[in-house]
């Protein structure tokens, strides 16, 4: 599976086949929240919580399994030295903002389906997870420029 993963991608650019897979895996995710946030306008709050449920989970999952791994191999090691130079800085920004909007995400739907300790059961819903979904989505940007400067410009 690993020899997979690092052999050549599928999108036709330089990037690796993790790299391709994350993309496109991402890029689900955030039609997928989109569509979840489709449905709470709808009213369909059980339909949107499972959406939401499942969106933030394969976003975990593709964050932990690929992304982290990318960063502290191919980034942090040149922190704070070559943070003007290439992808550095954005990817930077983006593994901050990132970061920070899989947190919350993950809070927000351990809070959703009943997971957190009673002291921690905010109660406006909309604030905490617009500001998720939001994160989420310059996040989304953010890796999508990363992509862009790194396996297509060559950055």
């Amino acid at each position: 599976m690993a020899h997979l993963l690092d052999g050549p991608g599928f999108l036709g650019t330089n990037a690796p086949f993790a790299s391709d897979l994350s993309l496109v895996l991402v890029s689900l995710t955030a039609v997928l929240l989109t569509v979840g946030w489709q449905l709470a306008r709808r009213g369909l709050y059980e339909a949107h919580r499972w959406v939401q449920t499942g969106a933030v989970g394969l976003n975990t999952i593709v964050v932990a399994a690929v992304m982290v791994k990318s960063f502290t191999t191919h980034i942090l090691p040149g922190i704070p030295s070559k943070m003007l130079e290439g992808d550095y800085g954005v990817t930077t920004l983006h593994a901050l903002v990132g970061t920070i909007g899989v947190l919350l995400g993950v809070f927000v739907v351990l809070r959703a389906n009943g997971r957190v300790p009673a002291a921690l059961r905010f109660v406006n819903y909309k604030a905490f997870m617009w500001t998720a979904y939001a994160l989420y989505m310059v996040g989304t940007a953010l890796g999508i420029a990363v992509y862009v400067l790194a396996f297509v410009l060559g950055i």
